[in-house]
């Protein structure tokens, strides 16, 4: 059996993948987008960190945290955004996929798969070709053309603060861009 091993960094920033249970196409449902929302929401009045990019696709998440210094519980509050969606989600009307009696038996619900994947972010490189891949993710799934055509993302957070163009990566107007290059980072593990 393999032995899953956490990164521990007090006051690090770490690169997070959450799936939902069987790739279920449920995130940027409305119900589901309030759930979520309202679920980080929570967490962060009780485990604060900072949020500094997100991307929702149907069926998974990524995520960049910052934690306080001194805080290295990123797990928790990963634990604890996927347990009060799933509150949030099923009350409301949401569905789950069907567990097996064992899985009933140890109360994992239907939503979201046991486990998610975490990356510490290095240095400031490795956080900005982190961002970049969150914020391109859409275009490389074929939910959208361009970053800027994905309103599930952070992207115009980002474009406001001015760390990106409004124009970044967009093929809008026939224009040529090359897709970013993230050779440097470990992408097989993270979809």
């Amino acid at each position: 059996m393999p032995e899953y091993r956490r990164a521990f960094q007090p006051g690090g920033t770490f690169f997070i993948t959450i799936v939902t249970e069987r790739r279920a196409k449920i995130l940027i449902d409305p119900i589901a987008r309030r759930s979520l929302r309202a679920a980080i929401k929570t967490c962060l009045a009780k485990m604060p960190f900072t949020l500094d990019a997100i991307v929702l696709l149907p069926d998974h998440l990524h995520l960049i945290m910052t934690l306080p210094d001194g805080d290295h519980r990123f797990s928790a509050r990963i634990g604890f955004i996927k347990k009060e969606f799933t509150k949030r989600w099923l009350s409301a009307g949401g569905y789950e996929q069907p567990q097996s009696k064992s899985r009933e038996i140890h109360r994992r619900r239907g939503v979201w798969q046991r486990r998610f994947w975490e990356h510490t972010i290095r240095d400031d490189t490795d956080f900005i070709k982190h961002c970049d891949y969150i914020h391109y993710n859409p275009v490389k799934h074929g939910m959208a053309k361009c970053p800027h055509g994905w309103v599930y993302s952070s992207f115009e957070r980002f474009v406001k603060a001015k760390r990106y163009a409004a124009s970044w990566q967009c093929v809008c107007r026939d224009a040529m861009v090359k897709p970013p290059d993230f050779s440097s980072i470990d992408v097989t593990a993270m979809e």
